[in-house]
């Protein structure tokens, strides 16, 4: 499998605070992995790294690229929307159209248009007249009409109320995403996107503390809702992590045989979000 993304010791500092710290990542050709985090755990600077728009020690090839180094060139491959959708206000859509079909050379205007007409979005409306959903669906439609190899998505439903974050995953993962495509998306909306993700990577503090596939995480993560009578039994098998659900005890085990749990109570596969909070308590501690 093709390697579009290869991190090795990657390190960032401001101020003499570590943003990332020797952070080792390979993300392969077709995946949708979902870079999940807490506010400040370097999320977004691993993000600018791999788009060339930061600095960094280590070693990082993006598209077999040095992303700092050879940015034009990466650029040409990449599309990137960020938490914030940025466009003037006062441009009209089919003037947004105009200026991306100019400066971008693998864009299709027939295909955001085609994308368009599936929206209430009009051709002569001005950004400042669009809600932000509509300027989601804008962004949206723009970045499904350029074919590249990899789309980075920072937040890109941040304040867009259910339904248009419903139709903004379902129309990325039917109408763009294929095997030669490659998607890393972050966001603090775990549960939208744990059905369409490929790959899990947690990071805190600047550090990798999880990085699997979701088969993985199906095969060697597992919650056991105990009997009262097991939970000293259960205890002492070394939980990763304990919560209370209506006045009984929860335990999350990671690579601990299934049929050696399954004789204390009943066993669930963790949410992205559980596990997603065990990790991270794990990480403080």
């Amino acid at each position: 499998m093709t390697v579009l993304v290869s991190a090795n010791k990657v390190s960032k500092s401001y101020n003499g605070t570590r943003a990332l710290d020797n952070v080792d990542l390979q993300i392969e050709q077709g995946r949708i992995v979902g870079l999940i985090g807490p506010n400040g755990a370097g999320k977004t600077t691993l993000l600018k790294a791999m788009l060339g728009l930061t600095h960094y020690e280590g070693n990082l090839k993006v598209l077999n690229l040095d992303p700092f180094r050879q940015r034009a060139d990466l650029m040409k491959d990449v599309c990137f929307v960020a938490d914030v959708a940025i466009l003037p206000r006062w441009i009209k859509v089919h003037e947004v159209i105009d200026f991306v079909e100019a400066v971008h050379p693998k864009f299709s205007r027939a295909k955001a248009n085609e994308f368009l007409k599936l929206t209430e979005i009009k051709p002569n409306k001005k950004v400042k007249q669009l809600s932000k959903g509509m300027v989601a669906q804008l962004h949206l439609a723009l970045v499904m009409a350029i074919d590249v190899s990899l789309l980075v998505l920072d937040e890109p439903t941040l304040g867009l109320d259910i339904l248009y974050r419903k139709s903004f995953y379902e129309k990325l993962l039917n109408d763009y995403f294929d095997e030669q495509r490659t998607i890393i998306v972050t966001t603090h909306q775990v549960e939208e996107i744990e059905n369409i993700i490929t790959d899990l990577v947690f990071i805190e503090h600047g550090r990798i503390v999880l990085d699997k596939t979701m088969e993985d995480v199906a095969s060697q993560y597992v919650e056991v809702l105990a009997r009262p009578e097991r939970n000293g039994d259960l205890e002492a098998l070394g939980p990763i992590h304990k919560r209370e659900v209506f006045g009984k005890s929860l335990y999350l085990f990671e690579n601990v045989s299934h049929d050696q749990l399954s004789q204390h109570g009943e066993l669930h596969t963790p949410s992205v979000a559980d596990l997603f909070v065990a990790k991270m308590k794990g990480a403080a501690a």
